[in-house]
């Protein structure tokens, strides 16, 4: 999957990685960016397409697939951290509705774009979603579902032609993690790994160097062994249909 020539959603874009992912497929060449948000902001290059999109909101999702004619690359990049406690349902709710239902109600969307172009679904996730990091567990609960949902969405799209990542970045020097006094990767380097990883097939994308570290032992683990022996079970039934 060459970036060059081809046309990208982007959630989440008017701060942070989002910003970083729209600089960076402009730079590789990108044929059109949709930069959706829940308040977009204007671009000067005019390859870019600002979208106004609260990925909880069915009526702006219509809209958008309505201004879209085409699409390769969905970027689900859209995320919230708002609550650190574990005991309040409607914080747990609230991240759900974002990471979770929003990058489900936003993927089913542009389904049928995306397997026409047989295309790629690039979910931003967080090494959260393998490790509960505890201090947010509202934010952990909703990535780990996501990354179950990518995991599903791999096996079920493959026999079409779509792709499907799952980005798993530690810590990146953004609004969301201001509060972490640790080590952190900057949205230009993270954009540049995320795309590198799209370019190469990567379906599990470890972007900065924190995450990088625990790929090979991912890649070669058991948890990704069973991933893949649970695929084999789409395949069967899809032959016997």
């Amino acid at each position: 999957m060459n970036i060059t020539g081809k046309t990208i959603l982007i959630t989440g874009t008017n701060r942070g990685l989002g910003k970083a992912l729209v600089e960076e497929a402009l730079r590789r060449g990108a044929k059109r960016v949709y930069a959706g948000a829940r308040v977009p902001m204007a671009h000067s290059d005019q390859r870019v397409t600002p979208l106004t999109l609260d990925i909880t909101n069915a009526a702006q999702i219509q809209e958008a697939v309505e201004k879209v004619e085409s699409l390769d690359i969905l970027i689900n990049n859209a995320s919230i951290v708002r609550s650190f406690d574990v005991s309040d349902r409607s914080a747990i709710q609230e991240h759900l509705a974002v990471i979770f239902f929003g990058t489900y109600d936003l993927t089913q969307a542009f389904l049928p774009l995306l397997t026409r172009a047989r295309g790629a679904i690039v979910n931003v996730l967080s090494l959260a979603a393998l490790a509960a990091l505890p201090v947010v567990p509202p934010y952990s609960i909703a990535k780990a579902a996501a990354f179950s949902l990518t995991q599903s969405l791999r096996a079920l799209l493959a026999g079409q032609g779509v792709s499907v990542h799952a980005v798993l970045p530690g810590p990146i020097d953004t609004e969301m993690s201001r509060y972490l006094d640790i080590p952190k990767a900057s949205p230009a380097s993270v954009a540049r790994a995320l795309f590198d990883g799209v370019e190469t097939g990567e379906e599990e994308i470890f972007p900065d160097p924190m995450s990088e570290a625990l790929a090979e032992g991912w890649r070669s683990g058991a948890i990704k062994e069973l991933e893949r022996q649970n695929a084999t079970l789409v395949a069967e039934s899809e032959g016997k249909a």
